[in-house]
Formats: structure tokens, sequence, C-alpha cells
């Protein structure tokens, strides 16, 4: 671990960890937000170029799912846009701010059509939320995205005591094996306690 200015950086081979990771509480509140995240923002979640080829594999699978107007934005404009940033994201139905991918239940909660049926959706979405940026070189940094929606996740973690990187165990294990998430724990563990022994001090 390397102590910066701005905090805490964990280094587990090419990967940089923020220090918000450990030290952040959140824990999805699913009943106040229904699904929120998935129909407001100025823009889609980020997809990996590689990840293209399984969303457009898998559409059979999951597109029944989707609202008429996703199909219709997918028929349109494929499985991704490009947005003003020049980044690879899902597709929002025109008009609106709805990810194309959007699956309605019949109370009205939004809920992912391509993990309700089973399929894998974009990393992005899973690891929310963290935020994956690659660096030059190839290495990637997790940090922690702050959404003025999720504010109620972030308080609920607090008061269930549920850390971000504890929260996404199982999106963290599969986007970078169980070694990294092994190395993660203990490099965690070890920045709690001297942030508690300093505390203490």
């Amino acid at each position: 671990m390397n102590d910066r200015r701005f905090g805490t950086i964990i280094q587990i081979d090419d990967i940089l960890v923020s220090e918000d990771v450990v030290m952040e509480y959140f824990c999805c509140d699913y009943p106040v937000c229904r699904g929120i995240c998935c129909i407001e923002g100025d823009g889609g979640a980020p997809v990996d170029e590689s990840e293209l080829e399984g969303l457009e594999r898998d559409y059979p699978t999951y597109s029944p799912l989707m609202l008429q107007s996703g199909r219709d934005t997918v028929d349109l404009q494929g499985f991704f846009e490009i947005d003003r940033d020049g980044d690879i994201v899902t597709p929002l139905v025109p008009g609106s701010e709805a990810c194309a991918y959007a699956h309605f239940d019949q109370n009205g909660n939004c809920l992912c059509a391509i993990e309700k049926c089973g399929c894998r959706k974009p990393a992005s979405c899973s690891l929310y939320p963290i935020r994956v940026t690659k660096l030059t070189g190839g290495g990637l940094a997790l940090n922690v995205h702050h959404w003025d929606i999720c504010k109620p996740a972030f308080e609920k973690g607090r008061k269930e005591g549920v850390r971000v990187y504890e929260f996404l165990k199982k999106p963290l294990i599969d986007n970078y094996g169980e070694e990294f998430y092994s190395a993660l724990e203990q490099a965690a563990a070890k920045l709690l306690e001297e942030t508690q022994d300093g505390t203490q001090a």
C-alpha cells in the first residue's frame, strides 16, 4: 500500500484500488430506489469492448424481457453507443434516460433484463458503485462513484456495517478472481486496523 495525499492506494498486481473501496459503506436499498440507476443519468453504463460479443450472442435470451422501446433502440442503434467522451456505453432509449436493457416487473420495479435471464451484464453494472478506469500501460484503477440517487445505499451500508468491497464480493471475484479478492481483504483489514489505531491515538 502506498500513502498519498489523496488517500491510501492498494496495489494488487496491476490493479490500483482506492481507499474509498475499503473505507466507504454501501448496500443497495432496492425497496427505496427500485432500480432508478437504470433509468436515470446522463449516459449509458460503460461497456468494455470485450463484452460486446456476449451482449449480441445472448440477445435472443434476454430481449423478451426488455420493453418494446428497448428492443426498438437496439434495432436502431445496435448493442452500444458512443458517449460524448468517446466511450462505449449501453444504449439509452431516445427521449429518455432509461437503459435499453431495462426490465420492469408488475410493480414497476426496474431490473436488468440481461441479469434477470441469468446472462452476464456489463461489469460496470455489477461492480457499481465501483467505477473502473483503464490506465496507461494496461493497469486498472478502481474508485468509488458517488451518485445522489444512491445516497440511501450509502446510508444503509453504514447502518448495517457493510463496506463497498464486502457488498461487491461476488462481482469482484467474478471479474478479478479469488486471489485478488483475498489480497484485497487482507489489505483492507490492515488499513482498517491502522485507521482504528490512529483514531484511538
